[in-house]
């Protein structure tokens, strides 16, 4: 049977703890930041977990990972 390919634009955006969950960038910090409060742009710079129930779809993205 052939490898399963790894999904490209899920291997450039998510990566996973040690704990074996998926962190995720946030979402509206690209551009217009200035219409965003300095609040805001902060805590989008962190990363966020992904929801339990999506984990096993990513599973399936990225299996070597």
């Amino acid at each position: 049977m052939p490898k399963m390919k790894t999904h490209s634009g899920a291997k450039k955006r998510l990566r996973f703890t040690a704990n074996g969950h998926v962190r995720r960038p946030h979402a509206y910090h690209q551009h217009n930041f200035r219409h965003k409060t300095t609040k805001q742009n902060r805590q989008l710079r962190k990363t966020a977990l992904l929801q339990t129930s999506e984990e096993s779809r990513v599973r399936k993205l990225l299996p070597y990972l």
